[in-house]
C-alpha cells in the first residue's frame, strides 16, 4: 500500500516504523525539518517538509496515487483539513484523523463526523482510547496489560511474574493437566529482552512478562492462578487532570460503583474547570510530586494511584512517591520509548503507552486480510491480533497441529457465535470464526497470508 502520514511526532513515527517494516510505501509530511530528516535517515520512508493540509504538499507526497492518508499532527484542525483536501482534490480512498479535543467528540455533536458531513473515514481519539484502557486495567487489577477482543468475549492479559507466583518452574503442559477446565492459554513470554512463543515443555520464571489469552469470564480465575487476586478498587487518586485525566475520571465514576476519587492538578484554572465538570470527586490544586499533597489526597488509603500528566518524568516519579507513601498499586502513562524501561525498576505495577494504543487503533484499518483488531505489545516486538477466518483461509478445516501455523505465531482462542474455545492441537477453525492470536513482530505478513481474502471469495 502507498500511505501518507501527516505528522512526524511520536505517534507518526511509530506508525511509519510499523508500516515501513511491512513493506508499505510510506511518505511522512511535517513542518519541522529536523523531524523529517530524522525519520528519513532512520526509517525506509520518504520525508517531505511542509504543511500536511496544503494541496501542493499533498500532491508532492503522491496523494493522487495513495491508498490511505493518516493525519496525526498535534493540531486537530490540520488533521481534519488534511483529510478533506485529500478527499476533495485527490480522491484518496481512506482517510484517518487523530482528534484530541473532546469538544469535537461530545456526544451531542455526534453528527459532525458522519459520512454525510465529513470526508474522514476513521476518527482516532488518543484520550478516549487511553481512558478506556485505564478502565479495563482497573477492572482486572493485577494485570499489566488488559486488551479485549471479539466484542469483549476474549481478553489478553500481560502478567509480570513475581517470586511468589505459585506456578513458577512448571512446564506449560502440566498447567493444562492441573487445570483442564481453565479457558486460558499462555501464548507469549518476554524474558531478558527476548520475546518468544513458548512450547509446552517451557517453564515460566520470576521476572518474566507472560501473555495469556483467555475467555473473559475466566480472566479473574486466571489471575488468581498466578497469585494476583486483587480486590476491586474503591479509593483512586489521579495525578493530572488534563484531557486524559478528566475522561478517565468520568469513566471511573460511571464504571465503578461507590468509588472515591481524588484528582491532583497543578494548574489552578484547570483544577477549577475540573471541579465544575466533576461533582462527585475531590479536586486538589498542587503538585503530585509533593508528599504533603499526596497525604492530603489520602494516598495511604488509595487502592491505586494513576499518573496521567503529559510529562513522563512527573508520572514516573509521582508513582514512585505514591508507592512510598502507601498506595497499594501504581499505574503510569508513559509516552516516550526512552522512559519505558524505567517503569519496572521503579516498581510501577502497570503502565500505558498512549502511542501504542493509538498505533493499535490505526493498524487495524491498514492491515490486509480480515484483520479485525491489532494491539502491539512489548514495545512493538510482538502483537496480539484478532482475525476473521473466511472459507478461502488456508487454516480452515484442519486440526491446528496439522495446519501450517508459522513458528512465532500462537493461536490462543477461537470465537464461534457466542462460544469461546481455547485453542489446542485438536482444535479446528471454521469459516466465520474470530481467531485471537499472539505473534512476533516479524510474523505479521504470515498472519495476513493465513487470513487473506482470495479471488475465490468474490
Amino acid at each position: 500500500m502507498k500511505i501518507i502520514i501527516c505528522g512526524a511526532g511520536q505517534v507518526g513515527r511509530g506508525i511509519a516504523e510499523k508500516l515501513a517494516a511491512e513493506d508499505n510505501a510510506v511518505t511522512v509530511i511535517d513542518t519541522a525539518p529536523e523531524l523529517v530528516r530524522a525519520i528519513s535517515d532512520e526509517l525506509d520512508v520518504q520525508g517531505i517538509i511542509g504543511h500536511g493540509a496544503h494541496p501542493d504538499i499533498l500532491e508532492k507526497a503522491g496523494a493522487a496515487e495513495a491508498d490511505m492518508l493518516i493525519a496525526v499532527t498535534h493540531t486537530d484542525e490540520v488533521n481534519m483539513m488534511a483529510c478533506e483536501v485529500a478527499n476533495a482534490i485527490f480522491d484518496t480512498p481512506t482517510k484517518i484523523a487523530r482528534v484530541r479535543d473532546q469538544s469535537y467528540l461530545d456526544g451531542q455533536y455526534s453528527a459532525l463526523f458522519s459520512r454525510e458531513n465529513t470526508a474522514i473515514d476513521v476518527v482516532i481519539s488518543p484520550e478516549i482510547a487511553v481512558g478506556e484502557m485505564v478502565v479495563r486495567r482497573l477492572s482486572l487489577p493485577g494485570a499489566m496489560e488488559v486488551v479485549h477482543f471479539a466484542e469483549g468475549k476474549v481478553v489478553a492479559l500481560g502478567i509480570l511474574l513475581k517470586e511468589d507466583c505459585p506456578i513458577l518452574d512448571t512446564p506449560l503442559s502440566q498447567l493444562a493437566e492441573l487445570f483442564p477446565d481453565l479457558e486460558a492459554v499462555v501464548v507469549g513470554i518476554a524474558r531478558g529482552g527476548r520475546v518468544m512463543v513458548p512450547h509446552i515443555s517451557d517453564q515460566m520464571e520470576a521476572g518474566d512478562v507472560v501473555f495469556v489469552i483467555a475467555a473473559s469470564d475466566s480472566a479473574r480465575r486466571t489471575l488468581g492462578l498466578f497469585g494476583l487476586e486483587e480486590p476491586e478498587v474503591r479509593n483512586i487518586v489521579l495525578g493530572g487532570g488534563g484531557n486524559v485525566g478528566l475522561y478517565v475520571a468520568r469513566r471511573l465514576a460511571e464504571t465503578f460503583s461507590g468509588v472515591h476519587l481524588r484528582i491532583i492538578e497543578q494548574d489552578r484554572a484547570r483544577a477549577e474547570h475540573i471541579a465544575d465538570q466533576l461533582h462527585g470527586a475531590v479536586i486538589l490544586h498542587g503538585s503530585a510530586l509533593d508528599s504533603e499533597m499526596l497525604g492530603e489526597a489520602d494516598i495511604e488509603r488509595a487502592d491505586v494511584y494513576i499518573a496521567l500528566t503529559n510529562d513522563d518524568k512527573v508520572n514516573l516519579l509521582s508513582a514512585l512517591l505514591a508507592r512510598q507513601e502507601g498506595a497499594a498499586r501504581t499505574m503510569s502513562l508513559i509516552a516516550t520509548l526512552e522512559a519505558m524501561p524505567l517503569a519496572a525498576p521503579l516498581g510501577i505495577d502497570s503502565w500505558i503507552d498512549p502511542r501504542a494504543v493509538t498505533v493499535a487503533e490505526i493498524l487495524q484499518h491498514v492491515r490486509r486480510g480480515r484483520i479485525r483488531g491489532v494491539y502491539p505489545v512489548l514495545g512493538g516486538k510482538a502483537e496480539i491480533v484478532e482475525a476473521e477466518a473466511l472459507e478461502t483461509s488456508p487454516v480452515i478445516g484442519k486440526k491446528l497441529r496439522d495446519a501450517e501455523i508459522p513458528e512465532g505465531v500462537r493461536i490462543g482462542a477461537i470465537v464461534r457465535g457466542d462460544e469461546v474455545f481455547v485453542a489446542t492441537g485438536d482444535t479446528e477453525i471454521a469459516a466465520g470464526d474470530q481467531v485471537v492470536m499472539f505473534a512476533l513482530a516479524d510474523k505479521v505478513e504470515d498472519i495476513q497470508h493465513l487470513f487473506r481474502v482470495s479471488l475465490e471469495y468474490f
